[in-house]
C-alpha cells in the first residue's frame, strides 16, 4: 500500500531549497536502490552502474570494490568478495576511473595485497543507500560503514576482540605517495592513478584522520612491507595501520581529498568538522531528500516508485563537481585542461553525446540553479583548453562523435540559465563548429568536408561519418537558435540555419533511410540498414535515420508525408532484431541488448533512438507514442540489479525514464517545447526553485488506462502534442483524463504537432 510522499527541504540551503517544509511518512530517499544496474558485465549491460554513495553532484563518491585494480566493473552484483572501499570518480566502466584510493579493514594475519585482503560478503548483510553504505565482511568479522559529504567521508569499522585489527590504505598503482603521522593519528598522501584526460601534474591528495592512536604501522611499496618506514613514494604504495580492539569496538576515521593540494585536502576535511558518524549520515539523508524532493510522485505501485526515484537519483550524480572551496569559501578548481589552479566553478564526468538529450534539459527545468554553475564551468573549460569538452573525465577525452556541447549550452541559455559568460560560450560553440579539434571527439572531425559538401563523406577514412553529419546538422540548429537569441548578425544565423538542413544530404529516397554518402555524391555501396557502426555510431540506419530532432517535419516530407513516415516508424518494432556486426567483428553489448529486448529494431539501451517513440506525435498519431512509451517504462526498467536495458550513461537513460513518467519529453533541446506522451503516476508535482509548481494530475491512471483521452492546461482544454517550457516555469496545472482506448481524434491536426523547422508557421 502506498502512502502519500511529501517533501523535506533544507531551510536556507540556496542550492536545493524549493519551498516550505512539509511532513511526510516515507522519505523519498528510501525509495532509492543504488544497486539498480549493478548486475552487469562487459558483454551485457543492465546499467553498468556501481553503488554511488555520495551527495548530489558530489565531487567524490565512494563504492565497495569487488573488481581488481583498474577494472572498470569496480562493483558487480554477482561478485562474492569485496577488496576494499574506494573513493571513485568513475563516470562509466568504459571511461574507467581517476583519482581513486582504497580503504579496507581486516583481522588476523597482516596482509595488504588486494586478493589477500579480500573478504566474502553477502547482499543479505549489505545496506546501500545514496548517503550511507554498510556491509559485513565475513572473513574478517568486521562491519564497515561509510557516510560521505561532497568532498569528505566518515568511516566506522566495528571489529571483533583481537590484537590484530588493521586498516589498509591502498594508494594504488601508476604513481602514489603515503606519509604516516602517528602523533596525529593521520595519514596523508596522493594518488595519480587515472585512465587519461589529465595534465602531467595531476594528483589527488588525501588525508585520513583516525580517532585513536595506532598500535603499529607498516608501509608497503609494491609487494614489500616495511614496519620501520613512515613514508614511501613509488609506483604503488600504501599503509597498514594496526589496532587492538575489544568485541564490538569501533575504529573511526575521517577522510577527505583534493585535486589542488594537501593543504586543500585538510580544508575539505572541515566539511565534516566535529560531526559524528550519525550526524554526517543524517545530513546526507537530508541532502538527498531535498534534492529528490523537487519531484513529488504519488500513487504509483511500489515498483514504479522505486524505479522512478532510483532513476531520479542517478540523474543527480553527473556531471560531478570538480571545484573546491578556498579559505574564503570561494569556488576554486584544479584545471583538468592546463594543470593550473583557477578561480570559479568546474564540473566534469559527463558525455554530451548521451546527456544532451534528456539529462541537461531536465536540469534546466527542475535544477536550473545547478546548471548555472555547470555552464560557468563550461566557460572556464573553454578559457583553459580552447575547446568545449564533448566528453569530460576529468579533461578532454577522445570518445564518441558529434559537437553536442552546442545543444547543452544553447538549451540552457534559451531556457533562461544565463550568466555573464553567454557571449564567450557562443564563441566557444562557433569555434568548435568550424574547426577540427586536438582530438577527433573535440570540435568537428571532417569539418572541411562538412562545410563544403554538406556532409562528412563515407569514403575519406573518417569513421561514423553519417552519424557525425546528422549530429552536426542538429548542433548547427542549436547554434542558430542561440545566435538569434543573442542578436547575432542575420547572415551569421542564416549560415547555421542552412547547415542545419544538411541532414537531407544523407537521405536516400530509394531505401527511405539515411545512408553514408561518398565524396563524389554517390551513396555508399553495398548498403545494409542493419549494419551497426561503419557510417553510424553504436547503431544502424534504422536507428540514426530519426536523428533529425529539429526538423521531424522535414524528415517526414522526405519520406513522403505522414502515412509513410508512420509506417516506417511502425516497421522499427515489427522487424526482427536482425543485425550485421561485421564492422566491429563481434557482437557488441549494445547489439545484444537490442536483440533480447523483444522490441524489434528499437534499441532503447543506447541513446540515438530513445526519442523515436515520441515521433508519432509529429504525425498526428500521439496514441502510439502513449502506447510505446508505457511499454518502455514497464518493460525496460526495473528497481532491481538488472534494472536497465543498456548503459545508464551518466543520468541520460534515467532522465528518459523520469521525463517519460512525467508525461512529456524534450525531443529537441534548444527549443521551448516538450513533446507530450502520457504520465505514469496519478499525480506528480514539480517544485521549481523559483517557488512555482507544476502539478500533473491523472487520477484515473492505471495499467489499463495508459491513453490520454483529454487534457486541460490551467483549466482550459488543450489539444496540442507539446508543452511550452515558458508556460511550465510560470507554474502550471495539467489535468489528464486517462482512458483504456486510444482517442484517435485528439492531436491529429498538423497544427497540433510540435516544432519543426519545416513546419508551416501559423
Amino acid at each position: 500500500m502506498m502512502t502519500r510522499c511529501t517533501l523535506i527541504f533544507l531551510a536556507g540551503a540556496g542550492l536545493l531549497a524549493a519551498g516550505p517544509a512539509r511532513a511526510q511518512t516515507v522519505d523519498l530517499v528510501d525509495w532509492v536502490n543504488p544497486l539498480v544496474g549493478t548486475d552487469s558485465k562487459p558483454s551485457l549491460s543492465n546499467g553498468n552502474t556501481y553503488p554511488d554513495i555520495s551527495r548530489p553532484w558530489g565531487m567524490n563518491s565512494w563504492t565497495p570494490q569487488t573488481g581488481k585494480m583498474g577494472d572498470g566493473w569496480q562493483y558487480s552484483y554477482g561478485a562474492d568478495k569485496i577488496r576494499g572501499f574506494k573513493q571513485t570518480h568513475q563516470p562509466s566502466p568504459w571511461m574507467n576511473d581517476y583519482g581513486q584510493f582504497v580503504l579496507m579493514p581486516l583481522t588476523g594475519k597482516l596482509r595488504f595485497a588486494e586478493d589477500d585482503r579480500a573478504s566474502w560478503f553477502s547482499h543479505k548483510a549489505e545496506t546501500a543507500t545514496p548517503y550511507y553504505y554498510r556491509v559485513y565482511l565475513a572473513d574478517h568479522d568486521v562491519t564497515t560503514e561509510l557516510a560521505p559529504t561532497e568532498r569528505a567521508a566518515r568511516f566506522r569499522f566495528t571489529f571483533p576482540q583481537t590484537d590484530s585489527a588493521y586498516v589498509v590504505l591502498d594508494a594504488l598503482d601508476k604513481g602514489s605517495m603515503v606519509k604516516l603521522l602517528p602523533a596525529e593519528n593521520k595519514i596523508i598522501g596522493y594518488t595519480t592513478k587515472n585512465r587519461g584526460g589529465v595534465p602531467a601534474n595531476f594528483r589527488n591528495y588525501f588525508v585520513v584522520q583516525f580517532d585513536r592512536p595506532f598500535a603499529n604501522t607498516h608501509v608497503f611499496k609494491d609487494k614489500v612491507l616495511d614496519a620501520a618506514a613512515l613514508e614511501a613514494t613509488a609506483a604503488h604504495v600504501g599503509a597498514v595501520l594496526g589496532f587492538k580492539t575489544k568485541k564490538g569496538e569501533q575504529v573511526q576515521c575521517r577522510v577527505a581529498s583534493s585535486f589542488i593540494s594537501a593543504e586543500q585536502a585538510e580544508r575539505n576535511l572541515n566539511e565534516i568538522g566535529t560531526d559524528d558518524f550519525e550526524t554526517v549520515k543524517q545530513k546526507g539523508r537530508a541532502a538527498w531528500n531535498a534534492a529528490l524532493g523537487r519531484v513529488q510522485a504519488e500513487g504509483g505501485t511500489d515498483a514504479q516508485m522505486r524505479t522512478f526515484y532510483s532513476c531520479l537519483y542517478r540523474s543527480l550524480l553527473f556531471p560531478r563537481k570538480f571545484y573546491e572551496l578556498d579559505a574564503a569559501g570561494q569556488p576554486v578548481h584544479y584545471s583538468p585542461y592546463n594543470g593550473e589552479v583557477k578561480p570559479g566553478f568546474m564540473y566534469t564526468d559527463t558525455g554530451f553525446w548521451d546527456t544532451f538529450r534528456a539529462l541537461f534539459p531536465f536540469l534546466n527545468l527542475v535544477y536550473p540553479d545547478v546548471n548555472t554553475e555547470i555552464q560557468q564551468g563550461l566557460a572556464n573549460a573553454y578559457r583553459e583548453s580552447g575547446w568545449l569538452p564533448e566528453w569530460g573525465s576529468p579533461g578532454l577525452r577522445n570518445v564518441m562523435v558529434g559537437n553536442n556541447s552546442a545543444s547543452v549550452v544553447a538549451d540552457a541559455y534559451l531556457k533562461g540559465v544565463r550568466g555573464a559568460d553567454a557571449q564567450m560560450l557562443y564563441e566557444a560553440l562557433t569555434h568548435g563548429a568550424n574547426n577540427a579539434g586536438p582530438l577527433t571527439a573535440v570540435g568537428r572531425a571532417g569539418v572541411a568536408y562538412y562545410n563544403k559538401l554538406g556532409y562528412v563523406p563515407y569514403d575519406v577514412k573518417i569513421n561514423e561519418n553519417a552519424a557525425r553529419t546528422l549530429e552536426y546538422a542538429y548542433d548547427d540548429f542549436a547554434i542558430a537558435q542561440m545566435g538569434r537569441a543573442l542578436g547575432r548578425p542575420k547572415k551569421e544565423v542564416e549560415l547555421y540555419e542552412k547547415r542545419s538542413q544538411n541532414y537531407r544530404n544523407l537521405f536516400d529516397p530509394k531505401v527511405g533511410l539515411m545512408r553514408g554518402r561518398n565524396q563524389n555524391g554517390t551513396f555508399q555501396t553495398p548498403f545494409n540498414p542493419f549494419k551497426w557502426g561503419d557510417a553510424f555510431t553504436e547503431g544502424n540506419s534504422w536507428h540514426y535515420t530519426w536523428s533529425v530532432f529539429h526538423d521531424v517535419q522535414g524528415l517526414m516530407d522526405l519520406m513522403g508525408g505522414r502515412k509513410p513516415f508512420v509506417a516506417t516508424l511502425d516497421t522499427v518494432f515489427r522487424l526482427p532484431p536482425t543485425f550485421d556486426d561485421s564492422y566491429y567483428g563481434e557482437v557488441i553489448h549494445e547489439i545484444k541488448e537490442m536483440q533480447i529486448a523483444d522490441m524489434g529494431q528499437y534499441a532503447h539501451g543506447n541513446q540515438p533512438v530513445q526519442h523515436l517513440l515520441y515521433l508519432y506525435a509529429y504525425a498526428g498519431q500521439p496514441w502510439k507514442t502513449q502506447y510505446w512509451v508505457r511499454e518502455a517504462l514497464n518493460r525496460l526498467y526495473k528497481p532491481t540489479p538488472d534494472g536497465y536495458c543498456g548503459d545508464e550513461d551518466n543520468g541520460q537513460t534515467s532522465a528518459w525514464y523520469v521525463f517519460s513518467a512525467l508525461g512529456f519529453y524534450p525531443v529537441c533541446p534548444a527549443t521551448d517545447q516538450y513533446v507530450l506522451g502520457a504520465p505514469l503516476f496519478p499525480k506528480v508535482t514539480l517544485h521549481l526553485p523559483a517557488g512555482k509548481n507544476v502539478v500533473l494530475n491523472a487520477p484515473q491512471n492505471s495499467a489499463a488506462n495508459r491513453y490520454v483521452g483529454a487534457l486541460r492546461l490551467n483549466g482550459q482544454a488543450y489539444g496540442r502534442n507539446w508543452l511550452s517550457h515558458a508556460a511550465l516555469v510560470q507554474g502550471a496545472t495539467l489535468d489528464f483524463e486517462m482512458v483504456p482506448a486510444p482517442n484517435t481524434g485528439r492531436g491529429t491536426a498538423p497544427a497540433d504537432a510540435p516544432f519543426s523547422v519545416s513546419k508551416p508557421r501559423r
